[in-house]
């Protein structure tokens, strides 16, 4: 890295063992991507705000023309909050890494599923593939809409690698089961 790696504490102290690890993840991270400029990892206690009670752990890596933000909701257990972070770290990288370098991933063609589970009011729902369950957000859907569809629905999707793990992007409605 060009940059030192900075760690900021906001209400929160951290021993050396967890920033001693924070300086490892640090490190793995490029194995995924050598040409790192820098990294600032922050860590917030559960005093901040209106998260009482919970850890969040907030990583911008800088690389030639970008910067990959990495923001987890938290944890009450600081060691897991900086954990799981790291894991979506490695995640970004990794992809951003492949896209650099031209590579496309299997799971980027498009694909049919139908609508297993939908939460119409909280704006989400579930696709099954592959006897899988996707998540897809309503922003993801394309016109005629996320209002449009139902259990059943049959639907094209893009699947790309989210924060939580894999989610359905560019969803386009094929018909429904009936």
């Amino acid at each position: 890295m060009q940059i030192p790696l900075k760690i900021v504490t906001r209400e929160a102290s951290l021993p050396d063992p967890m920033t001693d690890h924070i300086r490892e993840r640090v490190d793995k991270l490029e194995t995924f991507f050598s040409r790192i400029l820098g990294c600032r990892v922050t860590v917030e206690g559960p005093g901040g705000h209106h998260r009482s009670g919970r850890y969040r752990v907030h990583i911008v890596v800088t690389v030639p023309g970008a910067e990959l933000v990495i923001n987890r909701k938290g944890h009450d257990d600081p060691e897991v909050a900086i954990h799981e972070a790291f894991d979506a770290a490695d995640r970004k990288l990794e992809d951003y890494a492949r896209r650099l370098r031209g590579e496309v991933k299997a799971r980027e063609t498009a694909q049919e599923a139908r609508v297993a589970r939908i939460f119409a009011e909280r704006g989400f729902g579930f696709i099954e593939s592959d006897g899988r369950e996707i998540y897809f957000h309503r922003n993801s859907v394309l016109p005629p809409g996320f209002d449009r569809l139902e259990v059943g629905t049959r639907v094209r999707f893009t699947e790309e690698q989210g924060d939580q793990g894999p989610q359905a992007s560019t969803v386009s409605i094929l018909g429904t089961s009936h």
